[in-house]
């Protein structure tokens, strides 16, 4: 048997929370390695998959105190203004939409969000690049591509063993490898979930004017459309239909396509074109039932993958990653053993609630609105007037998705750990 190379923590997954988690935790002084079953070259290569992620104002502080912000900065489109309808069969554009609409404008807080948006727009591509750029720069160790053959916890240390042979040790294993989590397995950490019957169809388009950093979100029976402003005078789509719907748009010709989406939304979508190919993911909700077990911890979609209606998987994951680093950081100075149960209990009762209530609210809220059910229609339209009404309850709503709110860790208030 060879012998074990030792690090403080051992982290399986190099993607977005992998890599944030670890440049955090390096950060604080602790002797971190990544490792990913795709070549590392992978995460630096921007490739195209559609894919664009909302990331809160707070989040990108955190970008920003972690090095990696002015990499996406050029790439990040702000989010001024958010405009949600709620749109009727068969297609927003097919008649005139509600009278219920929802406004938010980041003027409204911006005496307390310094200028801040509401959130910026950024390719997940973007991300990623500038994040394993970052993690180059840091001198953080990366094994890619890599996977684990066995992940065995013991006392004051874990040991994993690579399938190369390779020996790893540490008193912590971070599992952040996603839904699939293998980390996770292997601590016998459950989950609970259920599919929607729905899928995400999502691809990138070029517009003819100018989107004047705002998006829009129609709530249709079939899920939500949201046109979602990017950089270079283009916006994403994220067309939820049902997993029939999608795969058929996914199959259509590129002119059906077009077709398909002119009818959704009409003179918005202008001389628009689509660039680069389509995209379709399965939408399900995924919690697992415990966010720690013996020397383990899990963040991002190994700890919870939700719907993606208020574009906020990436952030919930991002605080997981931004409140354990600090947990063990603390822990680390303090002279505690990072990865035993003592320390890891106070990252799952910072993180539990939080993660808990926002997946069952994103649920509801697919439920009722994914449907066009008269009494349940106008239920929801009433209370979307409502908040329109109420600066208070706008105002509570933008912070919370500027993901401003709640017990914040150090580096989402833009500070270093």
């Amino acid at each position: 048997m060879s012998t074990p190379d030792r690090y403080d923590i051992i982290i399986a997954g190099a993607g977005m929370a992998g890599a944030t988690f670890a440049l955090a935790a390096a950060q604080g002084g602790l002797k971190v390695v990544l490792i990913d079953p795709q070549p590392f070259d992978a995460q630096l290569a921007p490739t195209f998959d559609g894919r664009s992620t909302a990331i809160a104002f707070a989040t990108f502080r955190m970008f920003d105190a972690l090095g990696a912000g002015a990499a996406m900065r050029p790439h990040a489109c702000r989010m001024d203004r958010i405009l949600v309808t709620d749109g009727h069969r068969p297609g927003a554009a097919s008649r005139r939409p509600s009278s219920a609409l929802l406004r938010f404008d980041a003027d409204e807080i911006a005496d307390r969000t310094d200028g801040e948006p509401l959130g910026y727009m950024v390719e997940n591509r973007r991300i990623r690049t500038a994040l394993a750029g970052a993690v180059i720069a840091a001198g953080i160790e990366v094994r890619a591509p890599a996977m684990a053959k066995s992940i065995e916890a013991g006392p004051g240390r874990t040991t994993v063993t690579l399938i190369d042979g390779a020996v790893l040790e540490a008193p912590l294993v971070v599992g952040a490898e996603g839904r699939q989590s293998p980390v996770r397995k292997a601590a016998k950490i459950d989950t609970v979930g259920w599919g929607y019957g729905q899928s995400g169809v999502v691809a990138t388009v070029s517009l003819g004017r100018d989107h004047g950093n705002v998006a829009h979100e129609y709530f249709l029976p079939g899920g939500p459309f949201a046109i979602l402003p990017l950089t270079e005078q283009r916006a994403s789509l994220v067309w939820t239909e049902t997993t029939r719907r999608a795969e058929a748009l996914r199959a259509a010709s590129d002119e059906a396509f077009h077709a398909h989406l002119v009818r959704r939304f009409g003179e918005y979508l202008d001389d628009v074109t689509v660039v680069g190919p389509r995209f379709v993911y399965p939408l399900s909700l995924q919690l697992a039932e415990d966010l720690t077990a013996p020397r383990t911890a899990l963040i991002g979609d190994a700890a919870h993958g939700v719907h993606p209606v208020a574009g906020q998987g990436l952030n919930m994951g991002l605080k997981d990653a931004a409140a354990l680093a600090e947990v063990v950081i603390e822990a680390m100075r303090t002279g505690e053993d990072i990865g035993s149960e003592i320390v890891l209990d106070r990252y799952a009762r910072w993180r539990r609630f939080d993660n808990v209530a926002l997946t069952a609210g994103f649920d509801g809220f697919v439920r009722l609105f994914s449907n066009d059910l008269a009494p349940v229609r106008l239920a929801r339209d009433l209370g979307m007037a409502a908040v329109n009404r109420i600066p208070a309850l706008r105002k509570a709503f933008m912070h919370e998705a500027g993901g401003a709110t709640g017990d914040l860790p150090r580096l989402l208030r833009g500070e270093p750990v």
